[in-house]
């Protein structure tokens, strides 16, 4: 019996990467909003910042967050999949136990968010203690990512420790690859947070202040976090940079001043494409750092390709719904005849 080969890409390479990264860039940006955002609040709701009904208003906002966010992040780590598959596959094997308690981490977050917003409508007021918890629920879920995608990049790594203990119980110990790049994304998501929440709350002056603050300086601190990150790199930095990473670099810097003074003059659709952009740029850069790392134990020209071309029109017709589905929800979120308590 002859068993069917499964080895293969069912689209050309060029295909795939590009919806993985552009896919990649839409969960991000939609996390950045969730995560950065419950942050923000977390931090105003501690000092009392905000008005009650603002803070309520946001509250509200954050399932439906989550929902995008989730439904978001599916097609991504499917496509990571198709192309990766031993090297994701072996990584979650030996930290199996963390990857699996993520399902938890992101029922608890999400529960932590409905609770809330039910509470905000039915008594006016945020429960800080849940915000904490759907917090801490997101930031598990972005460390143990950051620390198995990380793993995934590291061959003879991955053999050493399963070789050494199979229980699912290990944790990834080289925390200079990827330490710095979780804290990078942590950091984006503030960014990302503050253009929301001062977007979302654009007629409420304390709202629109804070989420002001909260873009600028994010962003400072995040670049100072990526140029730490990069010279981190090490034996990696040279390759590294001879790639095509280092000009989408600098445009993506640039892309970001350029969202920084579009917010400034109160043109939020040209700022959040700049900042839509700029992060497409860095999920770019991350992608080719992946390869510049995995040189010499894997090598994307040895995969055959065998299209399947139905799989892929479904999925794109599926994509194009779900997407004109949050193009819907965001009209509503940010219609400007509404209050934010209203949205």
């Amino acid at each position: 019996m002859t068993l069917p080969d499964y080895h293969f890409i069912s689209a050309p390479l060029w295909l795939v990467t590009a919806l993985h990264l552009l896919t990649l860039t839409l969960h991000l940006a939609a996390m950045s909003c969730l995560l950065g955002g419950t942050l923000i609040a977390l931090w105003t709701g501690a000092r009392k910042a905000w008005p009650a009904p603002d803070a309520a208003g946001f509250a509200r906002v954050l399932p439906a967050a989550t929902a995008a966010t989730v439904s978001l992040g599916v097609a991504p780590l499917l496509f990571l999949q198709l192309v990766y598959p031993r090297q994701v596959y072996a990584a979650t094997i030996v930290s199996g136990w963390f990857w699996l308690a993520v399902i938890g981490a992101v029922i608890t977050a999400y529960y932590a968010f409905y609770r809330t917003s039910f509470q905000a409508h039915r008594t006016g007021r945020v429960s800080l203690g849940l915000l904490a918890l759907a917090a801490l629920g997101l930031l598990y879920t972005s460390l143990v990512y950051s620390s198995v995608f990380a793993l995934a990049e590291q061959p003879a790594l991955l053999r050493a420790l399963y070789a050494k203990d199979q229980s699912g119980w290990v944790w990834n110990p080289a925390a200079g690859a990827y330490g710095l790049r979780w804290l990078h994304m942590v950091l984006g998501a503030l960014t990302v947070g503050g253009f929301f929440v001062s977007v979302l709350g654009r007629k409420s002056p304390a709202m629109a202040a804070t989420g002001r603050a909260a873009f600028v300086g994010g962003m400072a601190a995040a670049a100072a976090v990526g140029f730490l990150y990069l010279i981190s790199l090490d034996a990696d930095l040279g390759a590294y940079m001879r790639t095509p990473a280092m000009p989408v670099l600098v445009v993506s810097l640039a892309l970001s001043l350029a969202a920084l003074h579009f917010h400034a003059k109160k043109h939020f659709g040209l700022s959040g494409l700049c900042l839509f952009l700029s992060v497409f740029g860095m999920v770019y850069m991350r992608h080719v750092l992946r390869l510049v790392r995995l040189q010499g134990s894997f090598d994307l020209a040895a995969w055959r390709v065998a299209p399947q071309w139905s799989p892929f029109l479904l999925f794109l017709v599926c994509f194009l719904l779900m997407l004109g589905v949050l193009v819907w929800m965001a009209k509503l979120f940010f219609r400007p005849d509404e209050d934010v308590t209203e949205a």
